[in-house]
């Protein structure tokens, strides 16, 4: 179904591009609309077949297909963008129309600006946003423990065992006492590729190394991916909580928005995840939902991802619109929640003005 989706709205960002651009003049002539017309039709058809194929590819044609269609979709959106304003200024070209056609080139020159800029930003290295949070029941003696979080990794053809190995010595470099993983690490089923395990094994700090899962951990083989990770020495909180060291909860859930959409979500659990009180208690939940269920169960902190911060904007305009906790920090009773933009991207390797991030947090003891 979400295949489909993809492939109606490719289809008309793409319609909606060429039709605009091939009313350019310098294209008109230089090209000539039939020509255009078949370039544009091939392109969609590459396009279709991608997407078709997914984020499973099978075989370098295949992932040459994948990879084309959603960095072709990031480049149509962003094009769009640009020649709609164009069109909403102009009136569709009947305002100022001897300046139009000189408009819409302009507005496809700033669209390919914004295009580099995003492939740019999304081959960058994630950056390390830090926060110092202040937990009431955290014990003085666990005063400064350092935690390191990672969310939205999409793990895959994409995003490979060298970019893994990358992040693990970002990681490293910051010597967390507390590593988790908040979901998303993968496309779905577990790489494939050599490399990934091993990588996953530079993962290490003294209170351990946690994940939950993500709403595409449930895209394939879950098992196997959980497997995968659990050879290199991650461990899952699956709807259930642990005492990583006196005083210090730790608690995770299945993804919620997989659980929203088929009807199984349960607030409840999070009562029974958050202890009876006295010790400090975080909450790793990849997607940011039921915030207000969690502050009033008791939890100190929350840690999500899932939004991606829009990823390439002015896209975050509508994800915001499903997750009104949508990026950074909030306050929500007594409770800190964070919200990361994620490490990796989804679909296009691109970002724009959303940068990868990698979460620091220190943890205080006080009221």
């Amino acid at each position: 179904m979400f295949a489909l989706i993809l492939t109606l709205v490719g289809t008309l960002l793409h319609l909606y591009c060429a039709w605009r651009a091939g009313s350019l003049p310098w294209i008109r002539r230089r090209v000539g609309v039939r020509r255009w017309w078949l370039f544009a039709f091939v392109a969609w058809l590459a396009y279709v077949v991608g997407i078709g194929i997914g984020d499973h590819p099978v075989g370098p044609i295949a992932t040459l297909l994948a990879q084309f269609a959603f960095h072709w979709l990031g480049v149509l959106f962003l094009l769009a963008i640009c020649l709609l304003a164009v069109d909403l200024v102009t009136s569709g070209g009947r305002l100022w129309a001897r300046r139009t056609p000189l408009l819409r080139a302009g507005a496809l020159a700033l669209g390919a600006l914004l295009v580099v800029i995003a492939l740019i930003q999304g081959h960058r290295a994630p950056v390390v946003t830090r926060h110092e949070l202040m937990l009431a029941d955290l014990p003085a003696a666990l005063d400064g423990t350092t935690l390191v979080a990672m969310s939205d990794l999409h793990l895959g053809t994409a995003l490979g065992a060298d970019w893994l190995a990358a992040r693990v010595a970002q990681v490293r470099a910051l010597a967390p006492d507390l590593i988790v993983l908040i979901g998303d690490l993968t496309e779905g089923e577990p790489p494939r590729a050599s490399g990934f395990a091993e990588a996953l094994r530079g993962l290490q700090a003294p209170l351990g190394v946690w994940a939950v899962t993500g709403n595409h951990e449930f895209h394939g083989d879950t098992l196997a991916t959980i497997a995968l990770f659990e050879s290199a020495g991650v461990r899952w909180l699956r709807d259930r909580a642990i005492v990583v060291q006196p005083g210090l909860r730790l608690a995770g859930v299945d993804d919620l928005t997989r659980r929203a959409r088929n009807g199984t979500a349960d607030p409840a659990l999070l009562e029974d995840l958050a202890g009876a009180g006295g010790e400090a208690a975080v909450l790793l939940s990849h997607s940011p939902l039921h915030v207000e269920a969690a502050a009033q169960a008791g939890f100190d902190l929350m840690l999500s991802g899932h939004t991606h911060g829009g990823q390439i904007w002015p896209f975050g305009y509508l994800v915001r619109q499903r997750y009104p906790y949508f990026l950074g920090h909030y306050r929500v009773g007594a409770m800190h929640l964070l919200v990361g933009r994620g490490t990796g991207t989804w679909g296009p390797r691109m970002r724009l003005w959303q940068p990868g991030e990698i979460l620091q947090v220190t943890l205080r003891a006080g009221k």
